[in-house]
């Protein structure tokens, strides 16, 4: 009787996450294929803005870094995937002082990574040097 409650108990499992991975896979943004023609502006600690127009062939945000000229990404790899560590040099530590570079798309705080926010024609892409405060929740 135990076997069997573990053996339901997996199926269960298996069949939520198959779910959860099938909506994921149809409800994410799709990228688009095709040359676009996109904004990039880096906004530093201290509100200076940095302006990138970026003809790209890229699908995909970090596709786009790549190809930007003059843009310097530094990537690392943290407890919740690959986080954008510094821009141009100037390094975010959340750990010291609760810093990170956020992602805006169009105004709005992106709800991707920079390897799964899909570029499209038009868009405007902010990496804002930001800082927790503590006021978020």
């Amino acid at each position: 009787m135990k076997n069997k409650k573990i053996f339901l108990t997996l199926i269960a499992v298996v069949a939520i996450v198959s779910v959860f991975i099938f909506a994921y896979k149809t409800y994410a943004p799709q990228s688009a294929a095709g040359t676009k023609n996109i904004t990039i502006e880096v906004v530093s600690a201290d509100q200076t803005t940095k302006t990138y127009k970026v003809s790209t062939d890229a699908e995909y945000l970090e596709e786009a870094f790549a190809v930007t000229e003059g843009l310097e990404i530094t990537n690392e790899e943290g407890p919740y995937g690959m986080t954008i560590a510094a821009v141009n040099g100037e390094r975010a530590d959340f750990e010291k002082d609760g810093a990170y570079w956020s992602i805006m798309v169009n105004g709005e705080y992106g709800m991707y990574g920079a390897s799964e926010q899909v570029v499209n024609d038009g868009d405007v892409f902010q990496l804002v040097y930001t800082t927790d405060t503590g006021d978020l929740f």
